[in-house]
């Protein structure tokens, strides 16, 4: 039996709370596999190694989900690190692929 998931706002049990985080990690998960996916396609379409980096593309991306934060009560702070981290990751796993296609 599935019971529905509880909004943050809503939730009166540790119990109700990890089942929220668990799903949310699941959502995450499946969002993250996507976004990777784009790298795959982004190494398969660009003809030089060289265009995997792009710092202006980079800050305009941090800069969005600084944003977008902002915007939700998120902890500023802790998404554009995060953020770093994520675009940082991204970007090495592009390179990887753009290897890996071309060898």
């Amino acid at each position: 039996m599935n019971t529905p998931l509880k909004s943050p706002e809503d939730c009166e049990t540790m119990a109700e709370v990890r089942a929220g985080v668990d799903a949310t990690d699941r959502a995450l998960i499946d969002l993250l596999s996507t976004r990777f996916g784009y790298m795959r396609a982004a190494a398969r379409i660009k003809p030089e190694r060289g265009q995997v980096r792009d710092e202006e593309r980079k800050a305009a991306v941090i800069d969005a989900a600084k944003a977008d934060a902002l915007a939700k009560g998120v902890p500023v702070d802790l998404i554009a690190e995060f953020w770093e981290n994520l675009v940082e990751t991204s970007i090495a796993y592009e390179m990887e692929e753009w290897d890996r296609i071309r060898s």
